[in-house]
């Protein structure tokens, strides 16, 4: 008989991980489900779903006949992901926690413990992505230090493993995972590469997980689950006093979002924040000229290869497509890499409320390259549109479309991710 491989696969108690492990286990590997708890509170009904959707992992685990691990993450999850929120918040940008807990919890702290402390050939998880490799590759792969000097050994031979989107492109994940690191990438699976939704909810019902496939799926940030989420972050900030100076209800506005302003009638909504008074700028209309930009700067890219792409690398210039929410229509994008490892990305045409804080993630094909937060916006169509006016001298009527400044109300939040349920 041969040699067994182990697999260590990530457990939510969701319908897609369920799947994954259930797939796992016939294909004839050991299989391990672990269950990570990664914020320790109740949610506003004083409910604890969090023991709930562990349960549910567990149940499955016993019919999969699998062993069954817990973990928790809190303190991981609090250092990591939460706190970089907060800051982001008091910046005045508008963060991604799901990308970031990918990126520290499922791919970093998880993945160590699934290869170092369990002793695993491999991790898997319930997302709609896929690599670059076949199953037998990834149990080829040996976790590599990092380099601790800037530039890699350039004799060093590598053959990186690359993301690709999965076959279900409605659910595609790879948004979620551009920030993960290629140790990590390299010794995953992704059972569901190749299935649709649709076909992963027929093999739940045909196993029995009549207990998962109930369960709505989750639209809440990552790991704490469905909240008012103005309140949330409100109640956080005045516990740790972490962000006590800035205006209540400010820092949580978004771009492109709508503003509660008493007394008006017609709808306004937010194109600006001043980080220093906490004056917000509005714009009458939805798709007013100051919500839509054509260029953005991100920090140091993650490449998920590591390095750039062989022509971005010696051209400085790369043609690809871009995304800032997960879902949103890819827009074509010229990239130029700068000497600091940031990348200008400018767009065949505007796009609406580009946003500081969230990630710029790249695809060529179906390829996903990577991701970088944006750091600075280009000028909005609205302030190139009033520098052309001054250059001539008739210029048009835009006083009915002007920008207003003014400080607004707590809003009602609309939660600006597009949630990585797996």
């Amino acid at each position: 008989m041969g040699f067994i491989r182990h697999v260590v696969c990530a457990m939510s108690g969701g319908v897609d991980s369920s799947v994954a492990a259930l797939l796992l286990k016939r294909r004839g590997y050991s299989v391990t489900g672990v269950f990570m708890k990664n914020w320790d509170s109740l949610d506003e009904s004083g409910v604890c779903t969090t023991e709930k959707d562990c349960e549910d992992a567990h149940r499955v685990c016993r019919a999969l006949d699998i062993p069954f691990h817990q973990l928790s993450y809190v303190k991981e999850y609090w250092h990591d992901v939460f706190s970089n929120l907060l800051r982001e918040y008091e910046k005045g940008r508008t963060p991604n926690p799901d990308i970031l807990c990918n990126k520290h919890i499922k791919f970093n702290h998880f993945h160590k413990y699934a290869i170092n402390t369990l002793g695993a050939d491999a991790m898997a998880t319930g997302h709609y992505a896929r690599t670059s490799q076949e199953d037998e590759e990834v149990f080829q792969q040996t976790h590599a230090t990092p380099s601790t000097t800037l530039f890699r050994d350039r004799f060093e031979i590598r053959n990186p493993v690359r993301l690709h989107k999965g076959a279900d492109l409605l659910k595609d994940q790879t948004f979620f995972l551009s920030q993960i690191s290629q140790n990590a990438l390299r010794q995953t699976m992704f059972p569901l590469a190749g299935l649709t939704k649709d076909f992963v909810k027929k093999i739940a019902a045909e196993a029995g997980f009549h207990h998962v496939l109930k369960k709505k799926e989750s639209m809440g940030i990552c790991f704490i689950g469905e909240r008012n989420f103005e309140n949330f972050i409100l109640e956080v900030r005045d516990e740790i006093s972490a962000i006590s100076s800035v205006h209540s209800g400010w820092f949580t506005l978004t771009l492109g979002q709508r503003a509660r302003i008493g007394g008006q009638k017609d709808p306004w909504f937010v194109v600006d924040k001043d980080i220093g008074t906490g004056n917000v700028f509005v714009a009458p209309t939805t798709n007013h000229p100051a919500l839509f930009r054509d260029t953005i700067r991100t920090d140091r890219f993650h490449w998920v290869t590591m390095d750039p792409p062989p022509e971005l690398a010696k051209t400085q210039m790369l043609e690809c497509h871009f995304r800032f929410i997960h879902q949103m229509p890819l827009t074509p994008c010229t990239v130029t890499l700068n000497m600091d490892g940031s990348v200008w990305i400018s767009l065949s045409e505007p796009v609406r409320a580009l946003t500081p804080g969230q990630f710029a993630v790249l695809y060529k094909g179906d390829e996903c390259l990577g991701s970088g937060k944006i750091i600075q916006l280009g000028p909005s169509q609205y302030t190139l549109q009033k520098g052309r006016e001054r250059l001539t001298t008739h210029p048009s009527n835009t006083e009915n479309h002007s920008i207003q400044c003014i400080r607004l109300e707590p809003p009602v939040h609309e939660n600006k991710w597009s949630q990585d349920m797996t």
